[in-house]
C-alpha cells in the first residue's frame, strides 16, 4: 500500500501544476485581449475562430461579424491573387511570413499593416491554427511618402526638384539611346519676375510661379517633365522626339503662355521667358550635367538677344564664343590663381599587370564652369606665348608629383604632352635644366615628353636635334598619335623616340573595322622593325585588350585600364588595380595565325551590314565580302591548322547565296519570308564562326 505522504505530495504537485496552467491561460487571455496589435486566429482551414479588441479597432469589424469568415474580407485591391498565393505558400513551407501588406477596413478604406503570420501545430505537429498579428503603419507610410515628396518635389509648385530632375534626365538619356530618338533640355528663366516680387510682394510672386508652372505643364506632352530648380528657373525635358523640329511648336507655346498676363488679386502680373535649348544626342559624347549647362548657356544668349525668346545651343558657335569669352586673360589668371591641376591616366603591361607609368593630363578647375578638359582651352593658346607658359607649368607640376610619389615609396614615371612651338623655344633646354635642378628628388628618366608625330615632322631637323639633347640629359620621348601622320621611314629611323603611341582612332573601331586591324598590324610590324616599344591608346574594353595582346601589343592605356584621375585617386588605384583575368599571361598569336582575327571581324561586319540593309536600316547593300584573309597562299582555310575539309567553303557559299536570295526577297516586298531568312542567315554565320577554334576567337 503506497505511503500516504507520497500520495499527499503528489496531490499537492498536481494541484500546483493546474493552478500554474490556469494562471498562464489567464495571462495569455489578458495579453490577447489587451495587446496593441491586432490578432486574428484561424483554424487549419483558414476560418476565423477568434480576434482581439485591437483587431476590431483597426479594421472596424466586430468579433461576431468575422467569426467563421476567412481573412479574404481584409484583402485590398493592391495585389492580385498570385501575390496572396505566394504569401500562403511561404506560410505552408516555412510556417511563417512577415512583411508589409495593404488591407481593407469594413468601411472600405485601406490601411498599411506590418503583418506576421505563423502556423500553430498541435501535439503531433499537425497545423491546428494560424495566428496573424499586425499593426497599423498607415501613418508611418504616409510620413515616409511625405518625406520622399519633400526630397524630390518642389513644395511651392509640386513640380520635380533639381534632384529628381537629375534622375529623370539620366533615365531619359538612356531611353533616348535605346530608342534611337532625340530629347531636348529646355532651360526656362522668367524675365521681370524680380519686379513682380518687389512691387507686389513674395506672396503674389509665389502665386504667379504656381500659375505659370501649371500653364507650362499643360503645354508639355504626357511623358515630358517640367521641374523647378529654384527661384524663377525651370527646366523641361522633352523626350521621344523623332526629329528635333518636333520641339519647335512646344517651345513657341512655352514662350506664349509665359507672356500671358496673370491676374492675382488686384495685381495684373506680366513676365516673359528666356529659354535655352540643348539637344541629345550630339556629335560628341555628353552627360546630363553638360546638357543642363549647355541649355543654361543658351538661355543667357536668349536674354542677351532681347529676352522673350529661345536660343538653341550650337556646338560650333559655342566653341567660338567660349574662345572669345575665356580669352587669354582668363587663362593667364588661371595660371596666376592656381586653377590648373593634373590628372593621371595609368599605362600598364596588359599581360603582366605591371604599371609602366602615367600620362599627365591637364585640367582647369574653372570657378564658374567647373572642371574643364584641355579641349576647351588648349586650342585657344596653341599658337600663343601662353601655351608655352602652360606647358612649363605642366612639366613643373609633373616633376613635383614625381618627387611626392618617390618620397612615399612610389616609382611612377610621368609623361607630359609638349607642343613643338614650346620645344623649339631658344631657352627650352635652359628652362628644363632649371626645373630639374629645382626638383632633385625627381630623376630625369622619370619624365617622358610626348610629341605629336605630325608636329615632329614639320620641323624635322630642329626637333630631332632638340630631342637628342634632351635624351642626353636623361629624358625620354614618345611619339604620340603614331600612324595618324605622314612620316616616312627615314623620319621614324632618325627621330630619337623610344616609345610609339598608336593613335586611339585605330584602336577604338578595331573590333568592327578590318581595315583598322590591318593598319594596326602594319604599325606594330613597323615598330618591331625599328626596335621601338609600342603602347595602344584608347583601350576601352576587355575585348580591345585581348585583340591587342593577340596581335603582340602588350602595353596599353585607356578606360578599360583606368580613367584619368587626381593624384590621390591614382595612388588608391595603384594599390587595388588588377588587369582582367583574360589578359594575364596572354601569349600573342604566331604571325601565321594573325589572319584569323582579321577574317573574324571582316565577316562579322559584312553580315551586320547585310542585315541592316535587309531590315531597312541601310539603303544600300554592302559590297561583296572580301576573301582576302580567308585562305593562305596554299589555299588552306585560315581557320584551320590542318588539311581543309571544305566546311568553310560550303558554309561560306551558302551564306553568299542566301544573302543574294534575301536581297531579291526585299526587292519583291516579301516581308515575312525575309524575316525568317534573316534568322537563317544568322544561324549560318554562327555555324561558320563556330569552326574557329575557341582559343583563336577574338572575343
Amino acid at each position: 500500500m503506497p505511503d500516504g505522504s507520497i500520495l499527499w505530495h503528489g496531490y499537492i504537485h498536481d494541484v500546483t501544476s493546474r493552478k500554474r496552467s490556469a494562471e498562464e491561460l489567464r495571462l495569455a487571455a489578458k495579453v490577447f485581449a489587451h495587446a496593441g496589435e491586432g490578432i486574428l486566429v484561424t483554424d487549419a482551414q483558414a476560418h476565423i475562430v477568434n480576434v482581439n479588441r485591437a483587431f476590431t479597432v483597426i479594421t472596424g469589424y466586430a468579433r461576431e461579424e468575422v467569426l467563421g469568415q476567412t481573412p479574404r474580407l481584409l484583402q485590398s485591391d493592391h495585389y492580385d491573387d498570385e501575390f496572396y498565393q505566394t504569401v500562403w505558400q511561404a506560410v505552408r513551407e516555412h510556417d511563417y511570413w512577415h512583411g508589409e501588406l495593404w488591407c481593407r477596413r469594413k468601411n472600405g478604406s485601406q490601411f498599411a499593416a506590418l503583418l506576421t503570420i505563423s502556423a500553430v501545430p498541435d501535439m503531433q505537429g499537425h497545423i491546428e491554427h494560424y495566428a496573424a498579428m499586425f499593426s497599423d503603419i498607415t501613418a508611418l507610410k504616409e510620413n515616409q511618402r511625405q518625406l520622399e515628396r519633400v526630397a524630390h518635389y518642389d513644395l511651392l509648385t509640386g513640380l520635380p526638384n533639381r534632384l529628381l530632375l537629375g534622375d529623370r534626365l539620366k533615365q531619359a538619356i538612356g531611353q533616348t539611346r535605346r530608342r534611337g530618338m532625340h530629347l531636348a533640355v529646355v532651360f526656362i528663366d522668367l524675365d521681370g519676375f524680380k519686379k513682380v516680387n518687389d512691387q507686389h510682394g513674395h506672396a503674389v510672386g509665389d502665386k504667379l510661379l504656381s500659375v505659370l508652372s501649371r500653364r507650362m505643364t499643360q503645354v508639355l506632352r504626357e511623358d515630358d517633365t517640367l521641374a523647378r530648380l529654384g527661384g524663377d528657373e525651370f527646366v523641361a525635358i522633352l523626350v521621344d522626339l523623332p526629329d528635333i523640329s518636333i520641339s519647335v511648336p512646344i517651345l513657341d507655346r512655352l514662350i506664349e503662355v509665359a507672356a500671358q498676363p496673370v491676374p492675382i488679386g488686384d495685381a495684373l502680373c506680366e513676365v516673359s521667358a528666356s529659354i535655352g535649348v540643348s539637344y541629345y544626342p550630339q556629335g560628341e559624347d555628353i552627360d546630363a550635367d553638360q546638357l543642363l549647362r549647355q541649355a543654361d548657356q543658351a538661355m543667357y544668349r536668349a536674354k542677351q538677344a532681347g529676352k522673350n525668346r529661345y536660343h538653341v545651343f550650337d556646338t560650333e558657335k559655342d566653341r567660338t564664343l567660349r574662345t572669345r569669352h575665356e580669352g587669354f586673360d582668363s587663362i593667364e589668371n588661371a595660371l596666376a590663381n592656381g586653377q590648373f591641376l593634373l590628372y593621371f591616366q595609368p599605362k600598364v603591361n596588359m599581360r603582366t599587370g605591371e604599371v609602366l607609368g602615367a600620362e599627365a593630363l591637364i585640367r582647369w578647375q574653372h570657378p564658374t564652369r567647373g572642371l574643364l578638359s584641355p579641349a576647351s582651352f588648349i586650342p585657344i593658346i596653341e599658337n600663343h606665348p601662353l601655351g608655352i607658359d602652360v606647358g612649363q607649368w605642366t612639366i613643373e607640376a609633373a616633376l613635383t608629383q614625381i618627387e611626392v610619389w618617390r618620397k612615399a615609396g612610389l616609382h611612377v614615371p610621368i609623361s607630359v604632352n609638349i607642343g613643338v612651338r614650346h620645344l623649339l623655344q631658344p631657352d627650352f633646354i635652359m628652362h628644363l635644366r632649371g626645373m630639374l635642378s629645382r626638383h632633385p628628388g625627381a630623376q630625369p628618366q622619370d619624365l617622358e615628353l610626348e610629341i605629336l608625330e605630325t608636329s615632329a615632322v614639320e620641323d624635322f631637323v630642329q626637333v630631332s636635334q632638340l630631342m637628342a639633347l634632351c635624351e642626353r640629359m636623361g629624358l625620354r620621348f614618345a611619339l604620340d598619335d603614331f600612324g595618324s601622320g605622314y612620316s616616312s621611314l627615314t623620319y621614324l629611323k632618325r627621330l630619337p623616340a623610344h616609345l610609339l603611341k598608336i593613335d586611339q582612332g585605330f584602336i577604338r573601331d578595331m573590333l568592327e573595322d578590318p581595315d583598322d586591324i590591318a593598319i594596326l598590324d602594319a604599325l606594330l610590324a613597323l615598330a618591331r622593325s625599328f626596335g621601338r616599344n609600342c603602347i595602344a591608346e584608347g583601350v576601352e574594353s576587355i575585348r580591345h585588350g585581348e585583340m591587342l595582346l593577340r596581335m603582340g601589343c602588350e602595353w596599353g592605356q585607356g578606360y578599360a585600364i583606368g580613367h584619368p584621375m587626381p593624384a590621390h585617386e591614382f595612388e588608391q588605384w595603384l594599390h587595388t588595380s588588377q588587369v582582367p583575368l583574360s589578359w594575364k599571361g596572354f601569349k600573342p598569336d604566331s604571325r601565321s595565325a594573325l589572319p584569323v582575327p582579321f577574317t573574324y571581324v571582316d565577316h562579322r561586319v559584312w553580315i551586320s551590314q547585310m542585315i541592316d540593309y535587309l531590315s531597312g536600316k541601310a539603303q544600300v547593300p554592302p559590297q561583296s565580302e572580301t576573301l582576302q584573309y580567308w585562305r593562305d597562299q596554299s589555299g588552306r582555310p585560315t581557320f584551320f591548322g590542318k588539311d581543309p575539309d571544305d566546311q568553310v567553303d560550303v558554309l561560306h557559299q551558302s551564306i553568299q547565296q542566301l544573302a543574294h536570295t534575301l536581297s531579291e526577297m526585299k526587292n519583291a516586298g516579301r516581308v515575312e519570308a525575309l524575316r525568317a531568312g534573316i534568322d537563317k542567315l544568322q544561324h549560318l554565320q554562327a555555324d561558320l564562326l563556330g569552326l574557329l577554334p575557341p582559343d583563336q576567337k577574338p572575343d
